[in-house]
């Protein structure tokens, strides 16, 4: 976590160096105010559901649902939370950290990952307006498979990270 926030604040750093000798500073400070006042309450009933969520799942819960030693369980569990969870990365990353925190298994982990980012439900009407039922029905049932099957080759690839801080 420290060094993606040193990396972050690298390229912060570099962005407002930029912005200032372009002599944008004041632009770009009201748009990230915009920006802040429209992500902001997002991203703090984000932070309130993943308290929430390390309160209420115990070790013994998280080893029986969640867990890697859950078998096939824990994977089907994290498809379907993928394809509920509204509000895409800016919600389901700040869960995914409190799961892991909790212990959650990292092929659990990718697969809510991977179906967040492919089957989210709260954005098939959008994909139906803009680009017809036909082809978000064939995306939808094209992605519908990779969740569990990201979650499947990440206990695969996992022996084969062990030493590196996975």
């Amino acid at each position: 976590m420290r060094g993606a926030l040193i990396v972050m604040a690298a390229f912060l750093v570099v962005l407002v160096g930029i912005v200032a000798w372009r002599g944008q500073l004041p632009e770009a400070a009201r748009a990230s105010w915009t920006q802040a006042g429209q992500f902001g309450p997002v991203l703090v009933l984000a932070m309130l559901v993943v308290g929430c969520t390390e309160v209420l799942l115990s070790k013994e819960l998280v080893e029986r649902w969640l867990s890697d030693a859950s078998g096939f369980r824990g994977i089907a569990i994290a498809w379907g939370a993928g394809f509920l969870t509204p509000g895409g990365s800016l919600v389901g990353l700040p869960i995914v950290a409190g799961l892991h925190r909790v212990g959650v298994g990292p092929s659990v982990l990718v697969t809510y990952l991977v179906s967040l980012a492919t089957l989210s439900a709260i954005r098939i009407p959008m994909e139906v307006g803009l680009i017809g039922w036909r082809l978000a029905t064939l995306r939808f049932l094209a992605c519908l498979g990779l969740p569990p099957l990201a979650g499947l080759l990440t206990r695969v690839l996992l022996p084969l990270l062990r030493g590196v801080g996975v």
